[in-house]
């Protein structure tokens, strides 16, 4: 058996590479699920859910009560049900009483939508005319023009696929796939793999292009000249091309000028397209909560010498911090999400990062961070994770064979809880209770967790490090005691891999995603999840708790990202931009800010409060692995699995971004000049950096597993 041990070095530039994320595989996905929520005492209280269950009998014994129901649903936003409810009255008023046969029960109603008579060839001539037209249109109209002919290839294809023309339909997508932008290939790929009618039933993509409108933003004038096509194309061919722009494509009209190609491209790309204007028109309270009032620990007497204005200086601190907590129009109530009372240890955790806070070094680029690199040497087996607690006293890591590492950052070592014989005979009241709880000659640097069946893929400790919660491929995610060393809980939600979970940044709460396509909220203290936030279109690849604790952000494989909000069940942004899967998040620590990282290549930074994508950060050659942002927020650093690590300037990015344009009725210009926002780069020697951490002091924490 390998030994596995944890060794500090510092960098040295070597190339490395390393096999990143594990595969994601199509399953059947498994069917939206109601919320499944709990209300206990503790537990966020559930909306009240629609029941308008439409049974048309003694749906018209009173036109009144029929009212009073659409008003409600009105009133409280569930427009889909209300449009249903109507269509079934204009049904029973109609005369239709006998019930309506669906037709094509075997596939569903959606693809019925794909029900057509047309000659097979005439496809190929009404999609050589629709790049004709906008190929000839004028410059301002092209590049938003352009922004249908991916879904209407998609439609068109997927029409003749379901008519049985299968040798047109192969012919079809080999002409006109390759001219199609190339962050949609791999999607095509799996696509040309759909070549009867039988494949269209339970594949993953196909879930996605019938289920939802693919979404194409675009100005009024360009939806003019896009009407005004019709005169150009025959009859046969215009019909052709309405019916599934009108079935298949939502055009979110919005008044102003067309925008440029950068300006699309920056937020193209998503799997079914942008996201439209009333996706990001809830309020997000993205502030932060008041800290609660807690005494600093007395400072330590290692500051000889200037020992006479230390308490001045700190005095003058504690103000600030109090002035910060005090005033903030964007938070969110206090009591809108509940949490349990602080105990003891909190307030003692809370002080003690207080303390270390006012020796925080100021980040900028006169000053960048120090790093200090954890590598994992001769390890027995992949890992597939890295965390490291808030206090950076504790590094987990998890393998690919299941077994779960935690080792001590500190002089001290990892020691268990006494047994509850010896446990008993110890006075409570006594200062130093928490040491005497452990066992003294239990101590080792490293402790093994061994319970999962598969890879773990996610780690997070909770805030006062007594727990850490894991999840992996086996679905399950488990919660452990870092006193006893032992799995508290199974939490079983998941139906195939949980590929990430965080605990929230005051625990109790914590959250998980995976395969599924969903994100669950959990409480410590409940079996079932609290809420199931469901809309992603694919595996949901990683997520981060908002600083405040009432919001989720996500990010998935269908390359977008969403903000949820942990009361309603909501999802309130929705962000596009990513070309490829998205796979690490970041919150800034004002709660104003988020940072993604993607397969891509590239970080996304997107200002939360209207869901507009502020800049492009280009250096890596290599999936982004690693996110974090600094205890004040004044830098970003980035991590890829190519062995290296960026530091990036984020308040001159705040500061020059164009956080005024926000009544524009688009996204504003996205800062793509990335180098000169760049502090500095760094290589390690053949190590793929897979996490990082910012310690309170503000020195950065870096780690992964060493390949030579």
């Amino acid at each position: 058996m390998h030994h596995n041990s944890l060794s500090v070095s510092t960098h040295s530039p070597s190339p490395a590479l390393s096999p990143s994320l594990p595969h994601q595989t199509n399953h059947t996905p498994t069917p939206q699920s109601p919320q499944a929520i709990k209300s206990e005492p503790g537990t966020v209280k559930p909306e009240p859910m629609d029941t308008a269950s439409t049974n048309s009998s003694n749906m018209l014994e009173s036109s009144s009560t029929m009212q009073a129901i659409l008003a409600f649903l009105k009133k409280n936003n569930l427009t889909s049900t209300e449009e249903q409810l109507k269509a079934e009255l204009a049904k029973v008023q109609g005369g239709a009483s006998a019930p309506t046969v669906q037709p094509d029960t075997e596939v569903g109603n959606v693809l019925a939508a794909y029900k057509s008579d047309d000659d097979p060839t005439s496809y190929e001539a009404a999609y050589s005319d629709l790049e004709v037209f906008v190929e000839n249109s004028l410059d301002m109209y092209r590049h938003e023009l352009a922004l249908i002919l991916y879904p209407v290839f998609v439609h068109m294809y997927l029409e003749l696929v379901y008519n049985q023309h299968e040798e047109p339909a192969k012919h079809f997508i080999a002409l006109f796939g390759p001219r199609q932008e190339s962050y949609y290939q791999e999607d095509i790929k799996k696509l040309s793999f759909v070549t009867k009618k039988e494949h269209m039933k339970g594949n993953e993509l196909m879930d996605n292009f019938n289920t939802s409108q693919f979404t194409v933003r675009m100005s009024r004038d360009t939806y003019t000249q896009l009407r005004q096509q019709k005169k150009h194309l025959s009859e046969k061919k215009h019909s052709l091309l309405w019916n599934v722009i009108q079935e298949h494509l939502y055009l979110d009209v919005y008044e102003g000028l067309p925008r440029s190609k950068s300006q699309i491209d920056s937020t193209a790309g998503a799997m079914t397209g942008e996201a439209n204007r009333q996706a990001n028109k809830a309020k997000v309270y993205y502030g932060l909560l008041r800290e609660p009032d807690v005494a600093p620990l007395p400072q330590e007497e290692d500051e000889e010498g200037e020992d006479g204005d230390k308490p001045k200086k700190k005095k003058k601190k504690e103000n600030i911090l109090a002035k910060k907590s005090k005033n903030d129009p964007n938070a969110p109530i206090a009591t809108r999400m509940p949490f349990p009372e602080m105990k003891d240890s909190d307030k003692m955790e809370k002080a003690r990062a207080i303390r270390e806070s006012y020796k925080r070094a100021n980040l900028g680029p006169d000053n960048i961070p120090s790093i200090c690199m954890y590598s994992l040497m001769n390890v027995s087996s992949r890992v597939t994770s890295v965390n490291i607690s808030d206090d950076s006293s504790l590094v987990a890591a998890g393998f690919s064979d299941s077994i779960i590492k935690v080792w001590t950052l500190l002089p001290h070592k990892l020691r268990k809880l006494k047994s509850a014989d010896a446990l008993k005979d110890i006075n409570r009241e006594a200062d130093d209770v928490l040491h005497r709880m452990m066992e003294e000659t239990s101590g080792e640097t490293s402790k093994s967790l061994v319970g999962h069946s598969g890879p773990v893929y996610g780690l997070s400790f909770n805030p006062d490090k007594s727990l850490l919660l894991s999840c992996g491929e086996d679905g399950v995610a488990r919660l452990w005691s870092l006193q006893t060393w032992t799995c508290l809980v199974c939490y079983k939600g998941h139906m195939f891999p949980a590929w990430d979970c965080t605990f929230s940044p005051s625990g109790y709460y914590f959250a998980t995603s995976g395969h599924d396509r969903t994100a669950r909220l959990w409480a410590t203290d409940q079996s079932q999840p609290l809420r199931i936030f469901h809309g992603h279109f694919s595996d949901v690849d990683c997520l981060a708790f908002h600083p405040n604790s009432n919001y989720v952000g996500t990010g998935s494989s269908d390359r977008s990202l969403r903000l949820w909000d942990c009361v309603t069940g909501n999802c309130v942004r929705l962000m596009t931009g990513h070309k490829s899967a998205v796979l690490c998040l970041a919150f800034s620590p004002d709660g104003r800010f988020l940072a993604s990282g993607s397969s891509d290549r590239r970080v996304l930074v997107w200002d939360i409060a209207y869901g507009h994508l502020l800049a492009e950060l280009s250096h890596h050659k290599s999936i982004i692995s690693g996110l974090a942002f600094s205890r004040e927020g004044t830098v970003l650093a980035s991590s890829a699995i190519d062995s290296t690590i960026a530091v990036w300037d984020f308040a001159k990015l705040t500061n020059e971004a164009a956080l005024e344009d926000v009544n524009v009725t688009h996204n504003p210009d996205v800062m793509k000049e990335s180098e000169h926002m760049l502090l500095g780069n760094y290589r390690t020697k053949n190590t793929p950096v897979l996490h990082l951490h910012f310690t309170r002091r503000n020195l950065l924490l870096a780690s992964g597993p060493f390949e030579g």
